[in-house]
């Protein structure tokens, strides 16, 4: 471990410094170490050390591993504008997220939950046109929930790169009366859409939950529905919140830009009168991302729990997964998309989004009987 005045090495400090606190040296048993190891919010994880990287400038200043035992003294150490915020990152990392209230079901945190894809558009890159006839688009969502699925999302626009943008009533036509016929049938519904009114339409219709690549930026009335409602919203990453998300895509460092963006929106949303116990993150794996910046990230995700919310894993069959396994198509990336999701779960992540739900329940078990047996041996 490195001081505070090693790792500085002299830099002057500007007031725009940032410091990322990432938990790390995940241990399977916590028991008799008190004081030694922390937890990841109410999950099975605790940790050991804080993997600290200080910035300034755009620039890493410096970077080291920390005790969690030393962490208190080794931060009082620091300037004080770095120690607040290191104070609040670890605060945030350990504060309970509580459960997700969705109309009449309550989904609890405290093992990763499954939300299950179900892309009602005719051109969605994996998916596209399989679930057009609502009626079947239903079936297919209750089976996603009987397959394991504590939340179906449903989309009605595609947003792979290069599609076309939607108009926000042909979307509402495909979404409404899927989203009714789940919420008849006792399923918990999230609306996929970065639309006010189709986030309006979905949420009268039973869904209870929203969806929004944008971060609620697409659309200047979608902060004004979240506001009205009571649901938890999620909050993507995208390089760009207009009508391709995709643009933009340029990066300095994108592990700390992602963590920066998302840790202002929740902020700002928060601002705005939006409870931060509604708000989800997702770092956007795919979203305006190459293959090296998705895998940054990726293992990069225990850092973002010190946002404060929970946070939401989708790497369903993409891209990433094709160009680390000889250009494998989307219907082909079952392993890859497993292999990305239980990381997630090992990473804290409190939801993973998927299009195969029974596969991945399956992992999530055995996760779960790893986790258990770990903490009561």
């Amino acid at each position: 471990m490195m001081d505070a005045a090693a790792l500085l090495n002299g830099h002057r400090l500007s007031g725009d410094a940032r410091i990322y606190m990432q938990p790390a040296q995940f241990v399977e048993r916590p028991h008799d170490l008190d004081g030694q190891v922390a937890r990841i919010a109410d999950t099975m994880l605790w940790f050991g050390g804080w993997q600290v990287r200080i910035r300034d400038g755009g620039s890493t200043v410096g970077e080291t591993l920390v005790p969690v035992a030393m962490a208190p003294d080794w931060i009082g150490a620091l300037p004080d504008g770095l120690a607040q915020q290191a104070q609040r990152q670890m605060q945030r990392v350990s504060a309970p997220r509580g459960a997700l209230t969705m109309g009449n079901r309550t989904i609890r945190l405290g093992e990763p939950q499954i939300m299950g894809i179900l892309n009602v558009t005719p051109d969605s890159f994996s998916d596209g046109g399989k679930h057009i006839d609502s009626a079947a688009a239903v079936a297919a969502g209750v089976q996603l929930s009987a397959d394991g699925a504590a939340i179906v999302d449903v989309g009605g626009e595609s947003t792979r790169p290069g599609a076309p943008v939607v108009w926000e009533g042909d979307e509402a036509q495909r979404v409404i009366p899927v989203v009714e016929g789940l919420a008849r049938a006792g399923v918990a519904v999230s609306v996929d859409s970065r639309k006010a009114a189709v986030m309006e339409a979905a949420l009268a219709a039973g869904a209870g939950m929203i969806n929004d690549i944008s971060a609620l930026l697409y659309d200047d009335r979608a902060m004004g529905i979240a506001q009205q409602s009571d649901c938890p919203i999620v909050l993507m990453h995208a390089p760009s919140q207009k009508s391709n998300p995709h643009d933009n895509g340029d990066y300095r460092d994108v592990v700390a830009d992602v963590f920066d963006w998302l840790q202002a929106r929740v902020d700002a949303v928060e601002q705005a009168g939006i409870a931060r116990s509604r708000l989800i993150v997702d770092p956007g794996i795919g979203f305006g991302k190459g293959l090296r910046e998705n895998l940054l990230l990726l293992n990069a995700l225990p850092l973002f729990h010190a946002i404060g919310c929970p946070l939401l894993v989708g790497a369903s069959r993409k891209r990433l997964i094709g160009a680390l396994d000889g250009e494998a198509p989307a219907e082909a990336r079952l392993g890859g998309s497993i292999a990305l999701h239980y990381h997630a779960a090992q990473a804290g992540a409190q939801i993973v989004r998927v299009h195969d739900v029974a596969p991945t329940r399956q992992a999530m078990r055995v996760w779960r009987g790893l986790r258990d047996t770990a903490l009561t041996r």
